[in-house]
C-alpha cells in the first residue's frame, strides 16, 4: 500500500513538472512568433512607406509615362508605315490569263506587298518603267522587264516581288509544258521544301532577337534607375538626420530590408506594366514586332530583373550610408555601375552576333553580370534548365553574403555625420 501511494505521488509530481515545462515552451514559442511578427510588421511598414513615396513621386509617374510612350511609338509607327505602303504597279503587255494573275497576286503577298495591274502596250510599258510609273512589266506572259538590273543583295520590295513572280511563273510554264493532269499540277504546287539542317547555330532573327534586345534595355534601365534611387534615398535620410528618428523605432536591418524591398516591388511593378502594355498594344494594332515571342524569354527577363536588383540594391544601400552630400553620389555610383555597363555591352554583342562566346557563358554564372547574360542565353536557346537554376542559385547565395556585409557597413556608417565615411574606416571599426 505504501509503495502504491509513493508511486502515485511520484506520477503526480512528474505530471506537474511536465505541464510546467510545456507551458514554458509554449510561452517561448509565442514570444518567438510575436517577435517574428513584430519584425515582419516593421519591415512591412518601411516597405509600404518606400512604395508610397515612389508611387506618389513625380519622377516615377513622368518616367513611367515616357517609357510607355516610347514603347508605344516603337510598336505603332512601323505598323503605320506598313499600312501606308503603296502597291506595286505591274504592267501587262498582251494577253495574261486570270490563273497567272492569281499567281502574281500570291507572289506579291509572299513578298509582303500588293499589286495593281495595268494593261499597256510594249512601248508604253518601257516608257512607264523608265519614268517610275511601272515597277514591273510582264510581256505576253513570257518575259519580265524592269528598269534597272536587280542585284543579288537588293532586298527592296520590288526586287522581292520580281524574283518571286519570275520563279512562280516559271514553274507554271513548266507545268503547262509537261501536260500534267490537274491532280498532278495540284500535287506539284503543294509540294513542300526539304528540311535544312545546319551544323552550327546561326544568328537569331525576328521576334526572339527583338525580345532579347528589349529585355536587355529594360533590365539596364531598371537596375541603374532603382539602385540609384536606393543610394540617394539612404544618403538623404542620413544627411537630413531623419535616420536618427527612424532608428529609434526600428532596427537597422529592418530599416534597410524594408527600404530595398519597397523599391524592389516598385521596380517589378513598373517592369510588369511595361511588358503587359507592350504585348497588349502589339496585339491590338497587329504589330509583328513581338510576334512569336517565347513566354520563357519574358519570364526569364523578369526573374533576372529581380535577382539583379536583389544583388545590387544592398551594395548601393551600403554605398549610400557612406555618403553625406549630393555631390558624393556620383563618385560612389560610377564605380558601382561599371559591372552593369560591362554586362550590358557584352550582352548586346552576343545578341547581335547570335553566337555567344565562352567568356559570355562564364559571365552568365557571375552574379554581377548574370542578369544580362543569362536572359540572352535563354533567348538564344544556348542554356539548359539546370544551368539556369544553377546560375540563379549562385546569385541567391552571393546575394545573402552581400546583404550581410552591406548591413554591417550600414549599421556602422549610417550615423556618422560630417565628412564622407571611408570604407576602410568602417572595416577597421568592425575589425576592432
Amino acid at each position: 500500500m505504501t509503495q502504491a501511494v509513493i508511486a502515485v505521488i511520484l506520477a503526480v509530481v512528474l505530471l506537474l513538472r511536465w505541464r510546467s515545462r510545456a507551458k514554458r515552451r509554449t510561452g517561448d514559442a509565442k514570444r518567438a512568433w510575436s517577435g517574428l511578427g513584430r519584425v515582419t510588421s516593421d519591415v512591412g511598414l518601411v516597405a509600404a512607406r518606400e512604395m508610397r513615396e515612389r508611387f506618389r513621386g513625380r519622377i516615377f509617374r513622368v518616367g513611367t509615362l515616357l517609357v510607355l510612350a516610347g514603347v508605344a511609338a516603337a510598336i505603332v509607327i512601323p505598323t503605320l508605315d506598313k499600312g501606308t505602303s503603296q502597291p506595286q504597279t505591274v504592267g501587262l503587255v498582251g494577253t495574261f490569263p486570270v490563273p497567272l494573275r492569281a499567281i502574281v497576286v500570291s507572289s506579291a503577298k509572299s513578298a509582303g506587298t500588293t499589286v495593281r495591274f495595268v494593261s499597256v502596250n510594249q512601248e508604253t510599258a518601257y516608257a512607264d518603267l523608265r519614268s517610275g510609273r511601272l515597277d514591273l512589266a510582264i510581256v505576253a506572259g513570257q518575259e519580265l522587264v524592269v528598269n534597272k538590273p536587280i542585284a543579288s543583295t537588293d532586298t527592296s520590295t520590288t526586287a522581292e516581288l520580281v524574283l518571286a513572280v519570275a520563279k512562280q511563273l516559271g514553274v507554271a510554264e513548266a507545268v503547262e509544258a509537261a501536260h500534267l493532269t490537274p491532280a498532278q499540277s495540284l500535287e506539284l504546287a503543294s509540294a513542300g521544301a526539304l528540311p535544312v539542317r545546319s551544323l552550327q547555330r546561326g544568328a537569331v532573327k525576328g521576334a526572339t532577337q527583338t525580345t532579347s534586345l528589349i529585355g536587355l534595355i529594360l533590365i539596364f534601365v531598371m537596375l541603374t534607375q532603382y539602385n540609384t534611387w536606393t543610394l540617394i534615398g539612404v544618403m538623404e535620410e542620413k544627411s537630413s538626420r531623419v535616420i536618427e528618428v527612424l532608428l529609434a523605432t526600428v532596427r537597422p536591418i529592418q530599416l534597410l530590408t524594408g527600404k530595398v524591398l519597397g523599391i524592389g516591388l516598385v521596380a517589378f511593378a513598373q517592369a510588369s506594366l511595361i511588358v503587359v502594355f507592350s504585348l497588349v498594344l502589339a496585339k491590338s494594332v497587329g504589330s509583328d514586332l513581338l510576334h512569336g515571342t517565347a513566354p520563357v524569354v519574358l519570364v526569364s527577363t523578369l526573374v533576372w530583373l529581380l535577382l539583379g536588383y536583389a544583388f545590387y540594391c544592398w551594395v548601393y544601400a551600403a554605398a549610400g550610408s557612406l555618403a553625406q552630400r549630393q555631390d558624393q553620389v556620383q563618385s560612389l555610383a560610377f564605380p558601382l555601375s561599371l559591372p552593369i555597363i560591362f554586362g550590358y555591352v557584352m550582352a548586346l554583342t552576343a545578341v547581335g552576333s547570335g553566337s555567344p562566346s565562352t567568356l559570355f557563358k562564364v559571365l552568365a554564372y557571375l552574379p554581377p553580370t548574370a542578369p544580362f547574360a543569362m536572359p540572352v542565353l535563354v533567348g538564344l536557346g544556348a542554356v539548359t534548365w539546370w544551368e539556369f537554376m544553377a546560375s540563379a542559385l549562385i546569385s541567391v547565395v552571393c546575394t545573402v553574403g552581400v546583404a550581410r556585409l552591406a548591413t554591417s557597413i550600414y549599421k556602422r556608417a549610417i550615423l556618422r555625420t560630417g565628412a564622407r565615411v571611408k570604407l576602410r574606416d568602417v572595416v577597421s571599426s568592425a575589425a576592432g
